[in-house]
């Protein structure tokens, strides 16, 4: 077998495992609706996204601080530190609020805490509809085993 194509199996298998691990903490620590989505079949620039509903903007920071606790942990690198989506909305603003949609880009995986204003408008997982779901929390919910 060819050594770069075993790299890059082994690679994806080690991020698979990073983008469940991930979804799995968010979901622990009461994220909403938690999904992480396959988006390699669909030749995306990232392999996964992991996508969690926020209650308010001290759950997003404790959520955030989660996050940056594993990638700590577990040798990550953050790629672009503290990026927010910017997207127009409306005729006054031009940005969302900043507690509203925060993005942590770990390259291969993208992290999104997003309000569930913020959500129901992006829609993400309608835009992805062709990416399989790997992994699906329920909102809310006490810690599953």
């Amino acid at each position: 077998m060819d050594d770069s194509l075993q790299n890059n199996r082994e690679s994806r298998s080690r991020e698979y495992h990073h983008a469940i691990e991930l979804g799995k903490l968010l979901h622990d620590h009461n994220g909403g609706d938690v999904v992480v989505m396959d988006m390699a079949p669909l030749d995306y620039w990232t392999d996964y996204f992991v996508i969690a509903t926020v209650t308010s903007s001290t759950h997003m920071t404790g959520l955030e601080r989660r996050v940056k606790d594993y990638i700590r942990e577990n040798d990550l690198e953050i790629l672009y530190p503290s990026r927010r989506p910017t997207v127009k909305r409306g005729q006054d603003s031009t940005e969302t609020h900043p507690d509203e949609w925060h993005l942590i880009d770990l390259g291969e995986i993208i992290i999104h805490l997003m309000t569930d204003k913020s959500r129901s408008f992006y829609e993400l997982e309608r835009l992805w509809s062709a990416a399989p779901l790997i992994y699906q929390g329920n909102a809310h919910s006490s810690k599953s085993s």
